[in-house]
């Protein structure tokens, strides 16, 4: 069996040499001529797959180690026969990592506390659902938005987008990319939406680029100045608006879920899912992927202000800042395109939260509550 793979996914020898031969790719460069004798096709959200990748070819499964599937043709795939698995929830902690991260960065920068805000959160599935699970435990009030949902549900615990929009000082995008039908997402956040969101509000996108109109957004910030924006997805990647990075508080390439757990983790959800297509049984866990953490516990032995806790333990995992810094540098370099996917190629190894255990001592006991509610592993000396 032969397999091609986007050379950026870890451990494809450990979970996929047992299927047969492995030829890794660049994931954004991927042809036709290469992939005609492949029998499996591994890859990203940076590849396109469709009938110019797939037709004539003998591939009959896809996998993609990610969330999302609008990057895979489905009807075409479905219509050849070709079996498609891809990674839910995968990378969902460590995107929520990355939103908390940047939200208390944000507050720390403005002055302000993130548990006297209301959070608005657009998009409760995967991802906006455990980020929803983490701010609830923090004691951060939260409002839901989540069309598709409150139809099935019946819209209890569910409020319109405009709502949100009147009501939360910081709005969290987490909704999947639909083009068309009653659900559509794309551009959800129009210029009309984006004109009516109030001074000094936080905008944070970490689901799709093109949900949110970038072209209305740099408007408001080149015109008003008076939003804080998290942007780590964009229109048009890797080509993003240059202008529009430069506007934005926190500006990052699309690296949100690229933890080095939640990567491995995907990987060993399309193993598993490439095993039951050939009905295969595979031996190993994820855990036995998982390396050691480079930092993997922390002491408190005094009472800190919890958000002023929050960040130290957060820093010593992941620190949004450099990935906004990192982003600055290599487009300043290479520009736009080159910059944009050297950050994500050559990302340094990332852990999540859980990955972390805290130590409380004495008084810092009192911070065990909202540091598990963070993601923390706590234990009490």
């Amino acid at each position: 069996m032969k397999l091609i793979a986007d050379a950026t996914i870890p451990a494809l020898d450990a979970c996929f040499s047992a299927f047969g031969t492995i030829e890794r790719l660049p994931g954004r460069a991927m042809r036709a001529e290469q992939v005609r004798n492949a029998d499996a096709l591994i890859v990203r959200s940076i590849t396109p797959v469709d009938a110019a990748l797939l037709e004539g070819s003998s591939v009959h499964f896809v996998g993609t180690c990610t969330i999302g599937t609008d990057h895979l043709d489905l009807d075409y795939l479905d219509a050849h026969g070709i079996s498609v698995a891809n990674a839910p929830g995968c990378n969902a902690e460590a995107v929520v990592d990355y939103v908390l991260m940047s939200l208390l960065t944000l507050a720390e920068r403005g002055g302000w506390r993130l548990g006297e805000r209301c959070v608005g959160v657009v998009g409760v599935g995967n991802v906006g659902g455990r980020l929803v699970a983490r701010l609830n435990a923090l004691g951060v009030e939260v409002l839901c938005c989540d069309p598709p949902r409150a139809e099935r549900e019946g819209g209890d615990g569910f409020v319109e987008l405009d709502t949100l929009i009147e009501r939360c000082d910081v709005l969290c995008f987490h909704a999947p990319l639909v083009r068309e039908g009653p659900h559509r997402t794309q551009y959800l956040l129009d210029a009309e939406r984006i004109a009516a969101l109030a001074p000094h509000s936080v905008l944070l996108n970490a689901g799709r680029g093109d949900c949110i109109d970038g072209l209305a957004l740099r408007n408001r910030l080149a015109g008003q100045n008076d939003l804080s924006v998290v942007l780590d997805v964009w229109e048009h990647e890797p080509d993003i608006d240059a202008s529009l990075r430069d506007l934005v508080a926190l500006a990052t390439p699309h690296i949100a879920g690229h933890s080095l757990d939640g990567k491995l983790r995907g990987t060993w959800m399309i193993q598993q899912a490439l095993a039951a297509h050939l009905g295969r049984d595979i031996e190993g866990s994820f855990s036995a992927l998982c390396p050691p953490a480079a930092v993997p516990a922390l002491t408190l032995s005094h009472a800190l202000p919890v958000e002023d806790a929050l960040r130290l333990c957060m820093r010593a995992v992941y620190d949004v800042r450099r990935d906004h810094d990192s982003l600055h540098r290599e487009v300043l370099m290479q520009g736009i395109r080159k910059g944009f996917d050297h950050c994500r190629a050559h990302y340094p190894l990332r852990r999540e939260f859980a990955t972390l255990e805290v130590t409380l001592v004495g008084e810092a006991a009192e911070l065990a509550s909202p540091l598990r509610a963070a993601g923390f592993c706590v234990t009490l000396a």
